[in-house]
């Protein structure tokens, strides 16, 4: 397997297995108007033998009433197509794609998603942990933050809201 930076010509598949993952195209569009309006900070793709077989975006996140220099990123959508699902493809693409935010310097990583499945990477309650809320209703464990850079969180509080790609606009 290898895991690599998206590149001009995987747009397709990318939308592909996002439809195939999520059994709709609401991820695949989320991509797209990311890509499009030039907020898709970091895109990984899984490969093997040639074929893309995950996926997993990265895009900017503001925080209410934090006017400070620190870079934080969402981490969304992440899939992987349904037949090489539960053989580490997605904790590789997140693993990977943690040691390149850190690398360039970004404080903080959020993702809505499995209470069950992100807290292994280190992931905690945003609210809970940080006081950092999300704008959608989901229940605490769901929404979650990594701390890049230890303490960068500290007294920082208001309510975290992903770019307009987001939005559903359809």
């Amino acid at each position: 397997m290898i895991i690599r930076k998206e590149k001009q010509g995987d747009e397709d598949a990318i939308t592909k297995l996002n439809d195939v993952a999520f059994n709709s195209k609401e991820e695949a569009t989320i991509v797209f108007r990311l890509r499009a309006s030039g907020d898709l900070y970091l895109s990984l793709v899984a490969e093997i033998d040639g074929e893309v077989v995950g996926h997993i975006a990265f895009s900017s996140i503001t925080v209410d009433d934090y006017d400070g220099e620190e870079k934080f990123i969402g981490l969304a959508p992440m899939a992987v197509v349904p037949g090489q699902q539960r053989r580490g493809i997605g904790s590789a693409l997140v693993e990977k794609g943690i040691e390149i935010l850190k690398g360039q310097g970004v404080a903080a990583v959020f993702v809505l998603g499995h209470p069950e499945y992100y807290p292994k990477f280190g992931f905690k309650s945003s609210q809970s942990t940080y006081g950092i809320k999300s704008t959608y209703e989901v229940p605490d464990e769901v929404f979650m933050a990594l701390e890049l850079k230890v303490g960068v969180m500290t007294g920082v509080r208001g309510t975290a809201r992903y770019c307009d790609a987001f939005l559903d606009e359809d």
